[in-house]
């Protein structure tokens, strides 16, 4: 993994921590949609990255997205492993994976930008 793509990987999570810091500020806007779900969103968006930094080169990107998704489920599931207040809601398991679609997306272009970039300099 070059040095761009792993600071790509740790703002991605830090644009996943800040849309969850802003997540009550950003739903006044569209309302109770974006209260429930876009905590989900986020924070699978940045599980995904988390995931990507961990494996550096031995995973792809769909062996990422798949054990990203298997621990946003997972915690889910769980209850939140009693560490966070969680109200069960099956549309959480769909947000989690749109958020883990999102960044696997994420990861596909900026990595091609970051290559083509790369090649140019």
């Amino acid at each position: 993994m070059t040095a761009r793509l792993r600071a790509r990987d740790v703002l991605m999570v830090l644009a996943g921590v800040a849309g969850l810091l802003a997540k009550r500020w950003v739903a006044q806007t569209p309302g109770d949609l974006a209260q429930s779900y876009l905590g989900n969103l986020v924070v699978s968006f940045a599980v995904y990255f988390l995931v990507s930094i961990a494996a550096g080169n031995r995973l792809n990107r769909f062996m990422i997205g798949i054990i990203a998704l298997a621990v946003v489920e997972v915690f889910e599931w769980a209850d939140g492993f009693k560490i966070m207040a969680n109200v069960y809601d099956p549309f959480d398991y769909l947000a989690n994976a749109l958020g883990i679609a999102l960044a696997y997306m994420v990861d596909v272009v900026s990595t091609r930008l970051i290559r083509a970039n790369s090649r140019s300099s």
